[in-house]
């Protein structure tokens, strides 16, 4: 018998080590609730689900920037309800100033009110505005602006996008769709589609709706220019088109375009490049064609029902558009609500404690700990037996 080393103490030490060291793991699982406290509990797992982690909270995030921008699409339409309301209440005028049972005297005091309306367009698009941020004043482009037409010689229509930045700013493939029409309320006559290509200075072009065209790269701009053998109505009368004579008339609608710093950019995903884009159109009276709107006479009153149903149509399309951002956001949250919640369910299978198996290995632990010291009692006391050889 061996009293310097009582290895059967020995044995039963280790084991009580052990036992406290994976008691400590399981107290520590049990109060945190994680599995996974440190790298070295699981170092692949920890990885794996940091990154999952960056995930959701960029998902939550998500949720929240479209949530925000629907405040700002709601924000933008609801101004445009009340533009539409003025509108009606233009066109109504009109129709009144249209009878020749007023008088001149009658038509100056609605041509006050229609001036007065007016001014409440201008002042709506000059200050609606979103967390500082203006929305109908044009600062934001939308898929509609301006461009200014020229007919040359030959009586060739050519048309320059002249508020597109630079070719340079075109980071996507483009549509530009161009409808010959006038501010005065005409109908569209004529669609040009111009495909730009992510190669901005080879733009094509298709869906050639009147005689033969060219698009050119001019000045940093893109121009198109087609024949123009057919008619133009100008201010409701048929005619052919003028030569060397610009038209404030056409309107350019871009579709799908992303330039530097002119649309609204929504960050709707969790990582680089889940976003959308949109624009609002501006929406002053200048804008909408019914700037010094002209009701006092019976053929100036006549003409401005046209002029402002040209201006409802616009308001109408612009509202549609923004409800459809709407509705696609509202999608959008849904769809990042699921995704948030099956990656969450992910990264806890991997970085969660099943609290049910922690509490089931505790028990095993507070056993073994105590069988164990129970052990070491009985193991110190063996070289004991030692001293009964003495006697």
């Amino acid at each position: 018998m061996r009293i310097n080393h009582n290895i059967s103490a020995l044995n039963a030490w280790r084991s009580i080590t052990n036992t406290q060291y994976s008691m400590g793991k399981t107290l520590e699982r049990l109060s945190s609730g994680l599995r996974i406290n440190r790298a070295g509990d699981d170092a692949a797992g920890l990885a794996i689900s940091e990154k999952m982690r960056g995930q959701i909270k960029g998902l939550n995030m998500a949720v929240k920037n479209a949530q925000d921008a629907i405040s700002l699409i709601q924000t933008a339409e609801g101004a445009l309800n009340e533009v539409h309301s003025i509108l009606q209440r233009m066109r109504e005028l009109a129709v009144q100033a249209s009878s020749d049972t007023n008088t001149d005297v009658d038509r100056a005091q609605i041509q006050k009110e229609v001036d007065q309306l007016v001014e409440e367009l201008n002042r709506i698009s000059r200050t609606t505005e979103f967390n500082t941020k203006k929305l109908l004043d044009g600062s934001i482009k939308g898929y509609r602006t301006s461009a200014d037409m020229k007919v040359v010689t030959g009586g060739n229509l050519s048309v320059q996008i002249s508020n597109v930045s630079s070719l340079s700013s075109i980071t996507q493939s483009a549509t530009y769709v161009i409808e010959v029409g006038n501010f005065d309320g005409n109908a569209t006559l004529d669609v040009r589609v111009v495909q730009i290509t992510t190669d901005a200075s080879s733009p094509t072009e298709t869906n050639v709706t009147f005689g033969a065209g060219a698009v050119t790269v001019d000045g940093g701009k893109i121009k198109i220019t087609w024949d123009s053998s057919f008619d133009y109505a100008i201010n409701g009368d048929a005619t052919s088109l003028p030569k060397d004579e610009i038209i404030d008339s056409a309107v350019v609608r871009v579709e799908g375009v992303n330039t530097t710093n002119d649309q609204l950019i929504f960050q709707i995903g969790s990582n680089e490049g889940h976003n959308m884009f949109t624009g609002i159109d501006e929406m002053s009276a200048k804008a909408l064609g019914v700037q010094g709107l002209d009701v006092s006479d019976q053929n100036s009153a006549e003409r401005s029902i046209m002029i402002v149903d040209a201006a409802i149509h616009r308001v109408s399309t612009a509202r549609a558009k923004l409800g459809a951002i709407q509705n696609r956001l509202e999608h959008t949250i849904s769809n990042l609500g699921v995704a948030s919640e099956n990656l969450t369910a992910a990264e806890s299978r991997i970085r969660d404690a099943d609290m049910a198996k922690e509490m089931m290995a505790f028990t095993k632990q507070q056993i073994l700990l105590q069988s164990a010291m129970s052990m070491l009692a009985q193991a110190n006391a063996i070289p004991q037996n030692v001293l009964q050889l003495m006697r």
